[in-house]
Formats: C-alpha cells, structure tokens, sequence
C-alpha cells in the first residue's frame, strides 16, 4: 500500500469513529439539540472523509470539468446535510457520511487494484537494465545503456541481464529468456551467437558486442509496446468514455427536474419538496458510474499484463478485442509452422549404404553455406573426407573431388551436365541427387520440418473456436499440401509471392463472416499481409524489427500453440468487460427506477450506497481477475 494510500485509508479510519461517537451522542442527547447543533455534531465526519471529494469537485468546476463523479457525490452528500433544515425535512446527516466513507473506501479499493496492475506489469519492466559494463581503453566502466554504442564490446557475469542486443564474441553460457518470451527452458549460446536485452545470464561470463543502440534494442521496444498500450482503446472503453460524458450531466439534470416537477405539480410544493429532494440526491449517489468507468480499463490492462508475461505483446486494448472476436486464422507455412529449416528426410542409394551416400554428398557441400550443405552437415556423424577442387554452380549444385573422386551433388539439371542419369522420383520436399565418376548413386530427399508443437497448436485454435484455418505460402504446392493435410488445415494456397499472400487475405475479407480475421507470419517478410489483415500476429519475432512494427499482435519465440492462448486471454476479458457492464447497467437501472418511485423506503440509502460502492467493488474483483493470468 503507498504512502497515498495509506492516508486515505487512514482519514476513513478516522471518519467512522467520529461517525460512531455522533451517533452515540445523537441517541443519548440528541433530543436537546438544534438541527444546526446536530450538523456540527456530524460535521467532523464528513469534512475528514468528504474535503478531497469537495476540493475535486471545485478544482474541476474551476478547470471546466463539470460533470464528474466528484461532483455527484458533492451535490448528494451536501443536500443530505442541507434536507434536515426544510420544512417536514428529515435530517440525513449520518447518511451523507455513511455515503462519503463508503464512496472513499471503493475509492481507495480501485486504487489498490490498479497499482496491482501496474505491479504485474512493472515486474514485466524489470528486464530494463540499469546499467552496462563497457570496455573502454582497457578497462571496464559502468555506464547507462543508452550511453553505450554499437560495435562496443560489453562484460555480462553470470545472473546479470544482458543490457543490449549484439552477438558473443568470447564465453559459452545458457540464457534465460523467459521475460521476453515466456519459455522457462534456458538457451545455450556460445562465440557468434546473437543475444538479446532482458535475457538473463546463467552459468558463464560472456563478451558481447553491441549490435544496436538502446532506444533500437529489444528490451527497449518491449517497453515502449506495453507502456504505450493504454493508449489504443477498445470498443467497450470508448463506449465508457463516450457513455460518462453524456452520462453524468443527464443525471444531474434528471435530479435536478425529480426534485422539482413533482412537488411543483403536486399542490403542496413545501410539504412534498423534502420527499422527493431526499429521492433525487439517492438517485445522484445510484447514479455514478465509477464501476464502468474503472473496471472496463483495468480489465484490458490486465489482460495485456498477463499475456505480457507469457511472451505475448499485445500493443493495445482495441487488439485485445479484435483478437477476441476473431474465427478465421491465416498462417505463414515457414517459420510459423515449420522449423525454417531442411532437415534429411530420406535416402535413395543405389550400390551403397545410406551412410556412404550422405558422407560423399556433405564431404563436397562442407565448405559451402547453402542450406543444403547445412542440412547435410547435420545429419552425417562421422569425419568427413578431405575435398578439393570445389566448384559451385548457381542454380545447379556443386562438383568437388573427394578421395580422388569427382563427385557431383545437385538436381536433375546437375546430373545431366556430369553425364548422370538419376531415376525418376516423386517427392513432397527438396531432392538432391549425387553422381560418382560420371555415375547416378543416389538421392537425397530433404523437407522443412514440421514444429513438433504444430499439431496440437492447430487442435487448441478448433477447440477455443476458430472456424477457419489457412496456410498461405510460397513453397512449390505438392510441399505446401502434405504439410496442410498433415496438419489438419482447412484451406491451403501455394506458389504465392508476398504480393499474392496479399490479395488472398482481401479475398477472404470479402467473404462474409462473423468475425475477424487474423494473419501469423514470422514478420519480417510478411509485413504488408499483417497489415492487410484485421489482426496481425508476429511469431517468433524476438530481435525482428519488421515483426514489432507491423504487426499488432507480437509472439516472441516461435512456439504456435501460443496463437491460441493469445485468443483464449483476449476472450477471457471481453467476457469480464461484457460481464460488469451487465452487471452495472442492470443494478443501477433497477436502483434509479425504484429511487424515483420511492420504493425502498427507509433502505434508500443503504441501497444506493451498494448500487454504487457495492457495484464498483464487484466490477473491481472481477476485473482483477485478468490479473492473475
């Protein structure tokens, strides 16, 4: 609790032993004092728990802010003290601060709650490092990281988190990335390994050279995501907003009119007055619309906290809601639902076994970067033969000598140059083919591979209601349909350029449909189409600028199942949203109707005090409940 808060509960404190002392001293001698005598009685109550509503009400009367909560409790709680000194008036003085000291206390609970949001989100804003330790004119100096530059090279010991992005250039140590992903598993690194800002370092002291400056580093644009996320408001938020400003001044002004027009046509104006001052200053106090007001923000904010937590940014409330709306899911293939990788698949020898095949082909690719070459590395265990002679040939392959061999490795077009003739055959993914002395030998099958998650992440999406999904891809359409058949995808298009995958997310935002429709790509070559779509969804988009600026929607590792956690979150707090405006419209309505009419009789206060405190500390627990994610 801060110093703030403290007080007020404190000055409330204070304000119902004075209330309680009032009231004893009312019951024994309360019939040998005059109704001034009884306000003086009472005023020591009130002024301790009600002098910061009043002084709010005046400053924002002075500033031009007439119609606010501040003043629906003024107007209520004075006219409850002023009602004793009309004629046939009952005094309500002990009501007018029963009214103030809850108002305060749901007050001061509000307050509570949403330094706790803030403390969820401020645990997410400890990744922001303090300071760096730079390497200067050999010695190490402590600096802040915004004074650090690119290319300088920082000391990172164990425990510490990393305070820019850059690449290791000496140490082996594992990383814990959890505050920027949300996966609890540590990442091994070692020389050439690029690091991120807000990862934590484990085992080892690592060098690390910076690669860009803080305002552009990770932990920076992290930041700047959630704290600028307020900003952008749902539906349901600009509806409140909208909704208290017409809201309060037609209340004051239907107070106002209950108050006169019934008297005024009853015949007995003085007589009659007191009644219904008494039901128009009940109906202000039902009136405030402090639940909706408060609880529609914090619940957004909690919501965006708790996926926060989990590696999901969320870069505002409207996405929230747009997120939750949506049916229709459109992936990316690589990178989003395969590895992005070639792995070997499948061998094909003819006259040798497969080990003799793959070691002749990752012998001639060992000195090359090809993805291939990569491929082949990976999947041979013993030492490689010495190579020479090595040529490669754009678009066709490789040639090399090994052993004293000339070895050919590439597609078809390769083996016909070298005097080869493979054998036909039908593939789902990348085939090589190798050729010893002039002679076929064998093929080589290669395939992006599935993410091991990709399955269950696509029965989570069916299961929380996505109605549609679809694949959306450059690869060749033979790849593209074995991996949608495999995973159970509803529609696949294939042999898209970026410009295609475009205008296949308009086609579909032309079809009719219910909800929204959301795009997940990895972000960086799929900026425009997650732009294009209702929401826009980045995977894996840890250091990618492109992903944090074009999407809406930000997955910082590459795990898919989170596709449909985002979804259930967003859910979660449009049905608390939905849920306490239900709730507050309902038990206000029914309040003022039966405030107005006089129904509650001796209970009219007792009921618009829960009407609105009540009611604002239901909506308060319920919202606090997207905290807890």
């Amino acid at each position: 609790m801060t110093r703030k808060q403290k007080k007020q509960l404190t000055r409330i404190a204070a304000a119902a032993l004075l209330l309680i002392g009032a009231f004893v001293t009312e019951a024994l001698i309360g019939g040998r004092l005059a109704m001034w005598q009884l306000l003086l009685l009472y005023l020591p109550a009130y002024l301790t728990v009600g002098f910061t509503v009043l002084r709010r009400a005046a400053v924002n009367i002075l500033h031009g802010e007439v119609f606010d909560e501040n003043l629906l409790m003024a107007l209520a709680t004075v006219g409850a003290l002023a009602l004793g000194f009309l004629p046939t008036g009952e005094p309500e003085f002990a009501e007018a601060v029963f009214v103030m000291i809850f108002y305060q206390t749901g007050e001061l609970f509000e307050h509570i709650a949403v330094g706790k949001s803030r403390r969820s989100i401020g645990a997410l804003m400890q990744i922001r490092p303090d300071t760096a330790r730079v390497l200067r004119e050999g010695e190490l100096r402590e600096v802040a990281p915004s004074e650090v530059s690119v290319d300088e090279i920082l000391s990172v010991y164990p425990g510490e988190r990393i305070p820019l992005d850059g690449s290791v250039v000496e140490g082996i140590s594992e990383l814990n990335t959890a505050a920027l992903t949300g996966e609890s598993l540590p990442v091994a690194v070692s020389v050439g390994d690029s690091v991120y800002s807000g990862a934590t370092n484990g085992g080892g002291a690592l060098l690390i050279k910076v690669s860009r400056s803080y305002s552009e580093s990770t932990v920076a644009r992290i930041l700047a995501l959630v704290e600028g996320a307020a900003a952008k408001k749902a539906k349901a938020e600009q509806f409140i907003t909208r909704f208290a400003r017409y809201y309060t001044p037609f209340v004051v002004i239907s107070a106002f009119l209950l108050a006169l027009l019934p008297p005024l046509f009853s015949g007995a104006f003085a007589a009659t007055f007191p009644v219904w001052l008494a039901r128009a200053l009940t109906f202000l106090v039902i009136s405030c619309p402090c639940a909706l007001v408060i609880s529609v923000p914090l619940t957004f904010f909690g919501g965006i906290g708790g996926a926060a937590r989990r590696g999901i940014l969320i870069k505002g409330a409207a996405y929230v809601e747009k997120l939750a709306k949506t049916d229709t899911v459109v992936m990316d293939k690589t990178g989003t639902l395969t590895e992005g990788e070639l792995c070997v698949t499948r061998c094909t020898p003819r006259g040798m076994d497969e080990g003799e095949l793959l070691a002749l082909a990752a012998a001639a690719e060992q000195k090359s970067s090809h993805p291939i070459a990569k491929a082949l590395l990976a999947a041979v265990t013993t030492p490689l033969s010495a190579v020479s002679d090595v040529k490669e040939q754009a678009g066709l392959g490789i040639t090399a000598t090994v052993n004293g061999c000339a070895i050919a490795v590439g597609n078809d077009a390769m083996m016909q140059s070298v005097g080869a003739a493979p054998e036909a055959f039908l593939d789902d993914g990348t085939v090589i083919h190798v050729a010893k002395n002039g002679k076929w030998c064998g093929c080589i099958q290669m395939s992006d591979r599935i993410k091991p998650t990709a399955r269950a992440a696509m029965a989570e999406l069916r299961a929380v209601g996505v109605t549609k999904t679809v694949m959306l891809t450059g690869d060749r359409a033979r790849v593209a349909d074995a991996v949608a058949k495999s995973l159970a995808i509803d529609e696949c298009r294939s042999e898209l350029m970026p410009a295609d995958k475009v205008t296949a997310i308009e086609a579909l935002l032309q079809v009719p449909h219910k909800g929204n429709i959301c795009f997940v790509g990895d972000g960086i070559n799929d900026a425009p189409v997650l732009t294009r779509a209702d929401v826009g969804i980045a995977m894996g988009a840890l250091g990618a600028d492109a992903a944090i600026e074009a999407a809406d929607v930000v997955l910082m590792d590459d795990e898919p199942r989170k596709i449909a956690l985002a979804i259930t979150l967003c859910r979660k707090a449009l049905r608390i949203v939905h849920q306490n405006i239900v709730l507050t419209l309902t038990v206000k309505a029914i309040a003022l109707l039966g405030s107005a009419l006089g129904l509650f009789g001796a209970l009219q206060m007792p009921i618009a005090i829960f009407a609105d405190v009540g009611v604002s500390v239901l909506a308060i627990l319920n919202a606090m409940r997207m905290l807890k994610q």
